[in-house]
């Protein structure tokens, strides 16, 4: 099946943006199916109040924020109340007290002038006499209003004031002395709102027991339990503080995965459906975070793709090949470990290992190039810790990831450049080795406890899976190549053989062709390499570049061995198309044969439009009006590098052969001119070929003549030699 074909007719409906996204879209739909089972999350249909009819385990690990809210609550509910002591406050009612002493002090000692008229004769003397006590009560409350803070007039008796009023000097000093150190002492202790009344009750003691006056100890008591005040405040936002810090402390109450959530036949309470519903275990409550996390996966994965082929320098229809034949490369992987998974669901423990993890990545360095096969086995790697999850509890399988990365790398390292078949199953039986030495450390490093019998389906498996990847890369290998038309290297190291069907009609048929096509390809490898273009390809192109002249043996020079030239005998017109029919004779041998598009184009291409100068100029002298272009190869012109070097080594090894015994400087010649009439003539027009390029592969070709057509030592003739030892001897 040639899906090469296919794919050119939906290209021909279909722009290449439109036609890469469908193929984006048709790998990221069948990724998302292939996955879906393993990462959709399981369901139970279970009902309030109703009997488990199974045992549940918690798939994941998930905070229970309700249970969080509750624990943090309770922790802020027992954090006390903070408190802040404030010194200051004892010193400002002492302050306080000590003013209402001496406002009434001062107060005591004003007084008015009167007038006294008890001797009219001598002259009106006044004398100062002290206010009444009404008066002085006035005076007092009046300052204590205009230079206290506090409304204490509002808060003391009258009484009380009048009792300080009239108490002498001596008294009130004392009483003073003695509230203010009382004062002093209780506040200089934590006194809170709740504590208030038992301190106004301690001062009161204090002040009862200093022995002062009776008409005194009382004012004092007042003015005592007046001055005692709490010091010690409730501070609410220091203490909603407090709380939020205790409850940034608590630590959230998490499910965890494995956690046993309802044992079979146990009630489901409202809690435990709480928790079912908050896992998303419930039909009825179904939760699509794993589903959003696979379709993240599938984006990084298309991401990753679409990243590397926009980046990818090849013709937009050869990149789109290499973007199918990966795409489907991918699918089958995915395939085979789908229905590996599924046969490990079924009690066929550890089959997971048996998976040619290799097989892609190989197939992938084959057919496209070892940079995409590195990214192939990393994607193939996680792909599979999906897959081969170990149930519920466990969404990815680490131990199956590493696995399948290392036999990845190992079948794209030990794959050697020249992939031939043996080559593939040697790497086979290297990708065996490391899944072993892979699977023991895995096994060595962890914790379980395995039977004999465990470890030998281990190292079945670990060596089947190399194997298989062989096996299987060796035979979807032709079905890749023919499908998509691929040149790989293989393919072309089996085209080379020199039992194919057409190399073995070539040599036995046109011998002179066969050793010439031999020579060019060697001219043609060296320097394709040279400039770093494919010399495989130049080779075996080489090979096959001149099979149309197995149609007429006789009519091209190299094969005329001790018979007359036949054009000698010819119109040049009849020798004309003789000549110029064996690029498309070539062309429609080889497409018969079902060769590589690359093979069949270099036999068309390998003259391109350059003119038959021989038989041109022949025809010239009959007559003067001929069209050059009747007498030029149909084409067309070389279009990569490979097709213009064999065009140019074809000519140079034609010309140099010619010559009987050509000096170095006698090819540097032949080669330079050929190279030139060539470049002169327009024939590498529609290739990538540089000038540059071009000098280095005259270079190449010079050293690789220089090394066939080297002088050597004349040796004399048998007889001569006889009688040239006879000399010697005698």
């Amino acid at each position: 099946m040639n899906f090469h074909k296919y794919i050119s007719k939906i290209r021909s409906f279909l722009s290449y943006k439109v036609f890469t996204g469908l193929i984006f879209c048709i790998l990221a739909l069948v990724l998302l199916i292939i996955l879906y089972h393993n990462m959709k999350p399981e369901t139970y249909d279970m009902e309030l109040f109703s009997v488990a009819d199974t045992t549940i385990r918690s798939p994941k690990t998930i905070e229970d924020e309700l249970k969080t809210k509750e624990e943090q609550e309770k922790a802020a509910s027992e954090v006390e109340k903070v408190y802040v002591f404030k010194k200051e406050i004892a010193q400002n009612r002492v302050s306080l007290i000590s003013s209402i002493f001496d406002f009434v002090s001062e107060t005591n000692h004003e007084s008015v002038k009167v007038q006294d008229n008890s001797d009219s004769d001598e002259k009106d003397e006044a004398k100062e006499e002290l206010l009444p006590l009404q008066e002085r009560l006035k005076v007092l409350k009046a300052k204590l209003t205009k230079n206290v803070s506090e409304d204490i007039t509002n808060s003391i008796a009258d009484s009380i004031l009048i009792s300080l009023l009239q108490t002498n000097p001596e008294d009130l000093q004392s009483t003073k002395n003695t509230v203010i150190y009382n004062v002093e002492t209780v506040m200089n202790s934590k006194i809170r709102e709740e504590e208030l009344n038992e301190a106004k009750n301690q001062i009161a003691d204090k002040i009862k027991g200093a022995s002062l006056p009776g008409s005194l100890e009382d004012s004092a008591v007042e003015l005592s339990k007046y001055a005692i005040v709490p010091n010690d405040i409730y501070d609410p936002e220091l203490t909603e503080e407090r709380k939020k810090q205790v409850m940034t402390e608590v630590e959230p109450v998490k499910i965890l995965q494995g956690q046993l959530i309802v044992q079979e036949g146990q009630l489901i309470d409202r809690d435990t459906y709480r928790q079912l519903e908050l896992l998303g275990l419930l039909k009825s409550n179904p939760t699509i975070k794993p589903l959003i996390g696979l379709g993240i996966f599938v984006i990084l994965v298309i991401g990753a793709i679409y990243i590397y082929f926009s980046r990818l320098v090849l013709p937009e229809d050869k990149k789109q090949n290499y973007l199918i034949l990966s795409s489907l490369i991918f699918i089958c992987s995915l395939i085979v470990m789908k229905i590996i998974g599924l046969m490990e669901a079924a009690n066929l423990q550890e089959i997971a290992y048996l998976f040619p993890a290799a097989m892609a990545p190989m197939l992938i360095k084959i057919l496209m190039n070892e940079r995409f096969a590195l990214i192939m086995t990393t994607i193939l790697a996680v792909c599979g810790s999906i897959v081969f999850h170990e149930g519920i509890s466990n969404p990815l399988n680490i131990e199956i990831a590493i696995y399948i990365l290392f036999s990845g790398l190992a079948g794209v390292l030990f794959l050697s450049g020249r992939n031939e078949r043996n080559h593939i199953l040697r790497a086979g039986i290297f990708v065996s080795c490391i899944n072993l030495l892979i699977i023991t450390f895995l096994v060595l490093g962890g914790s379980g406890q395995f039977v004999a019998t465990e470890y030998f389906y281990y190292v079945i498996f670990a060596v089947s899976s190399g194997l298989l990847s062989s096996v299987f890369t060796i035979g979807l290998l032709p079905f890749f190549e023919a499908g998509f038309g691929i040149l790989s290297t293989m393919r072309l190291i089996e085209l080379s053989n020199p039992n194919h069907p057409l190399l073995k009609k070539l040599l036995t048929e046109t011998p002179g062709t066969y050793h010439h096509s031999v020579m060019v390809a060697n001219l043609a490898e060296s320097a394709c390499e040279a400039i770093g273009a494919n010399g495989l390809l130049a080779r075996v192109g080489c090979y096959y570049h001149d099979i149309g002249k197995t149609k007429r043996p006789p009519f091209f020079i190299e094969n005329q061995l001790n018979i007359e030239n036949p054009h000698n005998q010819l119109p040049p017109e009849t020798s004309r198309d003789i000549i110029i029919a064996h690029t498309t004779d070539g062309a429609e041998e080889l497409r018969k044969h079902k060769m590589p598009k690359e093979i069949v184009d270099i036999a068309e291409q390998h003259h391109g439009t350059s003119l038959l100068k021989f038989f041109y100029f022949k025809a010239k002298e009959k007559d003067k009006d001929l069209q050059e272009k009747d007498y030029r190869y149909p084409g067309p012109k070389p279009q990569t590098k490979e097709a213009a070097v064999i065009s140019m080594a074809d000519s140079v090894e034609a010309a140099v052969r010619s010559k009987s015994h050509p000096t170095p400087e006698q090819i540097r010649s032949l080669v330079h001119s050929i190279a030139q009439d060539k470049l002169l003539d327009g024939q590498f027009s529609e290739c990538d070929i540089t000038l540059k390029e071009i000098e280095i592969v005259k270079s190449a070709f010079c050293e690789t003549l220089n090394g066939i057509f080297h002088s050597r030592i004349e040796y004399p003739d048998i007889k001569q030699q006889k009688v040239i030892d006879r000399g010697i001897t005698n």
